[in-house]
């Protein structure tokens, strides 16, 4: 890796080791800043404040060897990267500002890619998660984890049945407490239609009776007109001397088809006059015709009024129309419909719910088997890893309890009715008896600092051994132990890294001795990290650097002495 103006380091290079790498150091020479570059490369989070001041941006750049087939080189290749001789280059820039960018083979791509590629790349485990592993929802986590396919596939049918049920619970709480308002609703509605119904208004019915009724209010002047405008067209028959449009027309038809022979052009108009004239009579008659069907009665006025009042009520209530006054009643109907059918749909959500409860609790049953037995090969595990790390009478279990309870919401298992959550029916709590004799007591109670760094120190290595990638990182997970559960740490620590890549930040020289490659991060006198502030540690100075973690000075010959009886030791070891 090459870090930029992040922290206190303003420029240097870290070159790791492929077996075991120590990172030592005073305490706040940048020691920590290696792992959160490495946590920016891998997509964690930005923040500004890690920009070294005067600086506009901090930026770490990363070489990583990706396994040909893996799912790390998969989705890299998916993001458009590009590998170079097999090596795929990684970038991360964070301004002063907050911005971050992210470059992959090549590419510009958003962070969460990087982040993706962390869970296929690098397994990171410091002293947070020490401290996140003393809660329970913690170490149900990490026992499932551990488990993994035994667990993992249970455990996911277990949710699709669980969350089901809550739904369906959920629509059953929902219909039983609100009986009366659903009750009053469908008294409502049955009132609405059933006075629409006794109505039976028809689509477009109000349209009708407001012509019809404007028509029957002006009967007289209606009637009137009808009747001057025939006369018009027609003649009045008690005006014998009156003339009409019809005759005038006549006239002037008559003498275009006296002459029409003598010009064609007259002859035109002669027939279009016609047509005039033949169109007058036929209107004439229509004014006829109309006069005598016109009903001035005014009872069926009356009668008309009375049906656009009933209307009115409806639309007053249900619609803006007599079509919208339809539609909430069609809409309505199916609404009764359903609440109706309360009672029928309870029964098949009671039944329904009591299958996905006695379902749940054969998941819930399946998923504990699966837990107990990884238990057991977890624990097991985990004690012989404290044999080895100088606690060889130390024991590890897992309590796997139930909660019983009388609400509605648990699910019986082996005859109990107990709690249930979206990971199952389980409570986990990993217990420590530190030496013969002692009751196992939770982790966090049942051992002293040093004890407990040496569990959670177990624990993560029994997790590397069942994590899938190639790197892992400690950061000061030794915090608390010396002398020889110190030693023991360190040949841990050298074993795990014949098979993969580990790197650790330490302050124990008796880890770092184990190391295959010691670097030395060290400020300048300004404060600074500079290119050459992080070294590779070989021969006399590494002997220095363990010295110094020794005992404090550089130069004591006793402590020189130690610390190449330390290197001597680590490499009889290997």
């Amino acid at each position: 890796m090459r870090i930029r103006s992040l922290g206190v380091i303003d420029d240097a290079v870290v070159e790791l080791s492929p077996g075991f790498t120590a990172v030592t150091g005073e305490t706040g020479a940048g020691k920590t800043m290696v792992v959160t570059s490495l946590g920016l490369l891998l997509g964690g989070r930005a923040d500004p404040a890690l920009v070294r001041i005067g600086a506009k941006n901090a930026v770490v750049e990363g070489r990583v060897a990706v396994p040909a087939g893996s799912a790390a080189l998969a989705r890299a290749e998916e993001a458009g990267a590009e590998l170079d001789d097999g090596v795929l280059l990684l970038s991360r820039t964070v301004s002063a500002e907050g911005r971050s960018r992210a470059h992959l083979g090549g590419r510009s791509v958003p962070v969460g890619v990087l982040g993706e590629l962390a869970d296929e790349l690098v397994a990171v485990h410091g002293q947070t998660d020490q401290q996140g592993l003393l809660k329970l929802g913690r170490q149900r986590q990490a026992l499932d984890r551990y488990a993994g396919d035994a667990v993992a596939g249970p455990l996911a049918e277990y949710r699709g049945v669980y969350k089901r049920l809550k739904k369906v619970s959920a629509e059953l709480d929902e219909i039983t407490t609100r009986a009366r308002e659903r009750a009053q609703e469908a008294d409502l509605l049955r009132f609405g239609l059933d006075e629409i119904a006794a109505v039976e208004p028809r689509a477009g019915e109000d349209v009708e009776l407001a012509e019809e009724a404007s028509r029957l209010g002006h009967a007289e002047g209606l009637a009137s007109a009808a009747a001057a405008a025939h006369a018009a067209l027609a003649g009045n028959p008690e005006d014998p001397e009156g003339v009409d449009a019809q005759t005038l027309v006549g006239g002037a038809h008559r003498a275009l088809e006296a002459v029409r022979s003598h010009d064609p052009a007259l002859g035109a108009l002669a027939e279009r006059i016609g047509e005039v004239q033949i169109l007058l009579t036929d209107v004439a008659a229509e004014l006829a015709g109309y006069a005598d069907d016109l009903d001035a009665d005014p009872l069926r006025l009356a009668a008309v009024e009375e049906r656009r009042a009933a209307l009115t009520q409806l639309t007053r209530k249900y619609g803006e129309d007599v079509a919208g006054v339809l539609a909430w009643a069609e809409s309505s109907a199916a609404r009764l419909l359903e609440l109706d059918g309360d009672d029928e749909r309870i029964g098949e959500l009671t039944a329904e719910r009591a299958s996905l409860r006695g379902e749940l609790g054969d998941l819930a049953q399946e998923l504990t088997r699966a837990r107990a037995e990884a238990a057991s090969r977890f624990a097991d595990a985990v004690t012989e890893e404290l044999a080895s790390l100088a606690m060889p009478h130390a024991r590890v279990s897992f309590d796997i309890r139930q909660t019983d309870t009388d609400g509605p919401d648990g699910v019986e298992v082996d005859g109990r009715t107990v709690v249930c959550g979206p990971t199952g029916v389980d409570e986990v709590e990993l217990l420590l008896a530190p030496h013969p004799g002692a009751p196992p007591r939770p982790i966090a109670k049942g051992a002293s600092g040093g004890e407990l760094s040496r569990v959670m120190l177990a624990v993560e290595v029994v997790f590397a051994g069942t994590d899938p990638v190639p790197t892992y990182l400690f950061d000061e997970v030794d915090a608390g132990v010396g002398g020889k559960a110190a030693v023991e740490i360190g040949r841990r620590l050298a074993k795990l890294a014949r098979t993969a890549q580990v790197v650790v930040v330490t302050h124990l020289p008796q880890v770092a001795a184990f190391a295959d490659r010691q670097l030395l991060v060290e400020k300048t006198n300004d404060g600074s990290v500079t290119r050459s502030g992080v070294t590779v540690l070989e021969g006399e100075d590494r002997v220095r650097e363990l010295s110094r973690m020794l005992a404090g000075q550089e130069d004591s010959q006793t402590a020189r002495a130690h610390a190449e009886e330390l290197l001597e030791a680590a490499r009889a070891d290997a």
